[in-house]
């Protein structure tokens, strides 16, 4: 997919104007997600210095084992395993950064993943 593909114009544009909204500061960082075809990341970022907190994704070795499961499946336990870390590193609450995808399938699964394991978002 290129820089001119309608589809990926169009999400970037969505991004930014959530991001006008949306900043991480340390009292309550930003839960960024990212989707590509295969897989899905989370990383918990405190944006007033520019630092990662906490992240997962698909591709960690506690997921990535497992085999058969969708990729909604997949993105729940991204969420559970994001908040986990992120309660290890003392964040309790935080504000959701969707990146421009609509809420639903498995940014809202990771979500709602993250919320059963105690982030406040």
């Amino acid at each position: 997919m290129g820089k001119t593909n309608p589809v990926y114009v169009a999400r970037q544009s969505r991004h930014a104007r959530v991001r006008k909204h949306v900043s991480g500061i340390p009292e309550r960082p930003r839960l960024n997600v990212f989707r590509s075809l295969s897989h899905i990341y989370a990383q918990v970022i405190d944006d007033t210095k520019g630092v990662t907190l906490a992240s997962a994704s698909s591709l960690d070795d506690t997921i990535s084992g497992v085999e058969g499961k969708k990729k909604t499946e997949r993105a729940a336990m991204v969420g559970k395993l994001v908040a986990e870390r992120a309660l290890a590193a003392g964040i309790n609450e935080v504000v959701f950064d969707r990146g421009g995808y609509k809420y639903h399938g498995r940014v809202k699964a990771l979500a709602d993943a993250s919320r059963k394991a105690g982030l406040k978002f």
